[in-house]
């Protein structure tokens, strides 16, 4: 039986996750959790989160779950969402924090000051459904027409440095990567 689990540090929502993942029926059990044996033990990651990088990265070092998540991500499926997309970079603009340093990479800041074509400021967070442009094929979109909404609301967003790992791309202010 495959067995997901939907990492546990004290930020984001959680039970949708959970949900959403049994409703789609991504694996025989998914389990919440914030053990340490249970992510070594499960097939596969669901890494998601809402808050502030600081405050997840606390949240991580205090439940020693930096680690675990760290050999994870390199041993099995792993699907960072929202901030749990942001961790897996080398650092942040937000409160200039360290990521987990898994990928190559910063998190910024969309700027505010930009005009979209009638002059107007883009607004941040942005918040929205919004397309992905699918730029390889990977196993997440498979059955996913390019023409797809997806919700965002996000004030940061990654920036690889290694462009080849780059799965998707949405345009808001800038073409910024929304899957790797």
């Amino acid at each position: 039986m495959a067995l997901v689990v939907v990492v546990d540090y004290g930020m984001g929502n959680l039970r949708s996750v959970e949900k959403a993942l049994a409703h789609v029926g991504m694996a025989d059990i998914v389990k919440v959790s914030g053990h340490p044996e249970d992510i070594e033990k499960a097939d596969k990651i669901v890494f998601p989160g809402q808050g502030a990088m600081p405050d997840c990265m606390k949240e991580l070092a205090s439940r020693r779950l930096i680690e675990p998540i760290r050999a994870a991500s390199t041993e099995k499926p792993f699907l960072g969402i929202c901030i749990g997309l942001q961790l897996l970079f080398e650092r942040s603009e937000e409160g200039c924090v360290d990521g987990l340093g898994l990928l190559p990479g910063e998190v910024r800041k969309f700027s505010s000051n930009k005009l979209d074509d009638r002059g107007a400021k883009f607004k941040v967070p942005h918040m929205g459904w919004n397309t992905v442009d699918i730029r390889q094929a990977h196993p997440i979109f498979e059955g996913i027409d390019s023409d797809e909404y997806f919700y965002f609301v996000h004030s940061y967003f990654v920036e690889p440095v290694n462009s080849q790992i780059i799965v998707g791309k949405t345009g808001y202010i800038n073409n910024f990567t929304s899957a790797v």
